[in-house]
């Protein structure tokens, strides 16, 4: 199935200026299983997206999205990542801006990793609970609990929404280091700290966004749940000031856990995912 649905004339992966990438995967997670079925609920509710994007009035499918074959990355965490690092760096080389489809949060790093090697001067914007800087977990190195402790040795990282974080974190946090973290309970309401956080940022920026960095209340679907935390307003202003003055190459969105009878956290994902394609493309210069 096809990202929104679309018919084949508007994914072909010649002429499209996004690709969609299912990464699932749940091999660290530490809670609940149940990640690795994100991508494919993604996807599912993606065709009940209306393609008319209402609040950037366009339709952000003109510029074609091509939904990347399904890949196999399942085992330890170092070869799902290298196999993720081949495929991305293949596609690296087409310059379209590539969404990732998770999967747990450690899927993030090959991506990531990938997008350093070609703008060496890239930040990473982290929605997210929790901070993931745990120098390893349950004797993993490349845990989700330690995937932006990875990232922050390859580029700058911004946090935004943390509200849970070990003592081993705590240094990271507020040390002096490749780190800017925005606690959630110290930065309400979000728009007043738009212009801090901007400042933190390089011009070309990399989003990762945990679902678990939003309140359950409104996306309770998701692996390792936190009291508190974002509001879409909240994550959709601050996307759309980092559209407006940075460039916005690449994203994943990650950490869904698909409930049988409950869809609105997969449809939420499916609109978040169309509307960060939107804001890419006004970054880019592409609507």
């Amino acid at each position: 199935m096809n990202f929104g649905g679309l018919s084949e004339r508007d994914s072909v992966f010649e002429s499209s200026q996004f690709v969609v990438i299912s990464l699932p995967y749940d091999e660290t997670a530490s809670y609940q299983k149940g990640t690795v079925d994100g991508p494919k609920a993604i996807i599912e509710a993606s065709a009940q997206v209306e393609l008319f994007d209402e609040e950037l009035e366009s339709e952000t499918y003109k510029l074609g999205i091509h939904t990347y074959p399904a890949f196999d990355i399942s085992g330890k965490p170092e070869a799902m990542i290298e196999k993720t690092l081949n495929v991305y760096r293949k596609l690296m080389k087409t310059d379209k801006v590539l969404v990732g489809l998770g999967g747990e949060h450690s899927v993030s790093y090959g991506p990531i990793k990938a997008y350093h090697e070609k703008f060496p001067n890239l930040s990473v914007l982290q929605f997210d609970a929790h901070a993931d800087l745990r120098d390893g977990y349950e004797g993993e190195k490349f845990s989700h609990a330690a995937v932006m402790r990875r990232v922050c040795e390859l580029c700058p990282v911004t946090q935004i929404g943390i509200r849970n974080y070990s003592k081993e974190e705590y240094p990271l946090i507020f040390g002096k280091n490749n780190i800017s973290t925005f606690l959630w309970h110290k930065t309400q309401p979000l728009e007043k700290y738009h212009d801090v956080i901007l400042n933190t940022l390089s011009d070309v920026v990399y989003v990762t966004i945990d679902t678990d960095g939003f309140d359950p209340a409104i996306l309770p679907a998701t692996g390792t749940p936190e009291p508190g935390g974002l509001s879409w307003k909240d994550a959709t202003g601050l996307l759309k000031e980092v559209a407006l003055h940075k460039k916005i190459v690449g994203f994943d969105i990650v950490e869904l856990m698909p409930l049988e009878n409950n869809k609105v956290s997969d449809f939420t994902c499916a609109k978040l995912a169309y509307r960060l394609m939107g804001y890419s493309a006004l970054s880019l210069g592409a609507l």
